[in-house]
This record gives structure tokens, sequence and C-alpha cells, in this order.
């Protein structure tokens, strides 16, 4: 389905976006691999999927708010005439807090691993992606970022102007065959969900159809589908993935 497509796909040594990675990989597609820093396992993980379903993966090590070093690596992948066809924002940090209790500080910073960071780099690859024939930008959100509920203002409030600029960034971007679409997965079986109140998740599954989390390769199947041509007519769209919340 993503044969002779290359994914630059961020946070990718654990969750949702190692599922990601080896979801690309499975239907054939190239990957940059983004992690924060090199460890053992994440070379062993990337050499280990490369090597079983013979594809090109090769990692990019940058903390996603350090633009310097963001830039060097974007600038290192376009002389070297790598290709771009996808690229999947998946580097987050979750926080639940009220907002009478949550710092302004706080909030900036969940702001900029969460907003800021996806802006600056999709920015920085954009134009290069267009070069490359066009092809699908992916921003995994939360349903946290369409129904706003308490405790949210920083997690949900960022998730939500992710969204914001999917949709803007769709309309701007729709003639040069780049489509924009967002992600937004419910309580999903991660580290990241496990740093929810147990009160919480709880609440979250038995609101849900389903009532269970959702499995990390089951909101990577969603991103196969938004990177490939099946989707070629959907464009700008938030896309539940929370088993009927």
């Amino acid at each position: 389905m993503l044969k002779g497509k290359t994914a630059f796909i961020t946070g990718t040594n654990r969750g949702i976006g190692k599922a990601i990675v080896e979801e690309f990989a499975k239907n054939g597609a190239n990957i940059i691999a983004h992690a924060r820093k090199e460890t053992p396992e994440f070379v062993a993980f990337l050499k280990e999927t490369a090597e079983k379903y013979g594809v090109d993966i090769r990692p990019a090590y940058f903390d996603i708010t350090d633009y310097d070093a963001m830039k060097q690596n974007i600038r290192a992948l376009i002389a070297s005439k790598i290709p771009v066809h996808i690229l999947v924002n998946n580097a987050g940090i979750a926080h639940g807090g009220y907002f009478q209790m949550t710092s302004i500080q706080k909030i900036r910073e969940v702001f900029e691993i969460n907003f800021f960071a996806h802006l600056e780099l999709t920015q920085q690859l954009l134009r290069w992606i267009i070069r490359c024939g066009g092809g699908s930008i992916i921003n995994m959100s939360s349903i946290s970022g369409i129904d706003m509920l308490e405790g949210n203002c920083a997690y949900g409030v960022s998730k939500a102007a992710l969204i914001a600029f999917t949709q803007t960034l769709a309309a701007e971007c729709g003639t040069n065959g780049v489509r924009v679409n967002a992600i937004c997965p419910g309580l999903t079986d991660t580290d990241m969900g496990a740093q929810m109140k147990p009160e919480n998740g709880n609440k979250m599954i038995e609101t849900s159809a389903m009532k269970r989390k959702a499995y990390p390769q089951e909101i990577a199947k969603v991103a196969v589908f938004l990177a490939s041509d099946e989707s070629s007519f959907i464009n700008g769209q938030p896309i539940r993935v929370d088993g009927g919340g």
C-alpha cells in the first residue's frame, strides 16, 4: 500500500509511533524514524524491522523542541536527495490538570512539544514534500482535542490547536498535491495512556462502546490508510479512533 514511498515519523521509540513504524514498514514504506536520542534497543528495533520487511529505515535524532538540531537534520536529509512523501507528526507529551492549578509555564511547555514543534517541522519539510510530488501529512491529535472536558487546559487545547492547524493547512495545500489529516485516538494502551489516573481511564473505557483501550496497532493502521492513495479524497479531517466514544 505504501511501496515506493518514504515517511518521516516523529516520536518512534515507543507507543503509537513505534507501531506506526512497524505498520508502515509492513506496507512497504521506507522510513526516517525520529527519536530524541539513540539507545541500543531503538537501534535494534529499527534494524530488525528493516530486515523483516525489506525496507530502508534510518534514524533521525534530535529533541523535537531543539529547532537548530531539527533544521540541521532536515537540511542534511534534503541535501542527500532522500525523498519524503509522508510526514507523521506523532511526538507529544501528556498532561492533566485544572486551569487554576496549572502554571502558564507548564501550558507553554505542553504547547511547545504538542503544537509548535509540529508546525516547525512541517514548515521545514513541506516544500520538499511538494517537490517530491506531494503526499500526506498526518498529525496525531486526540479525542481530548474534540471533547473539551475539565482538566485539559494544556493537553486538550494543544491537540485542538493541532486539529485547527490540520484543517487550515489542508485548505492551503490541497492544490499542491498534499493532503493533511489528523488522527484523534481515544485512550490507548501505551506508556502515555498509563499516565492517566486510573479513575479517569476507567471512565473513558466505560463511555466507549467497545469497553476497552485501543491497541497502538489499531491507530497505526489508520495512519497507513491516511498515508496511502486509498484515502486520496480525504483531506482536512480529524478522524476519531476511540471505539465509539
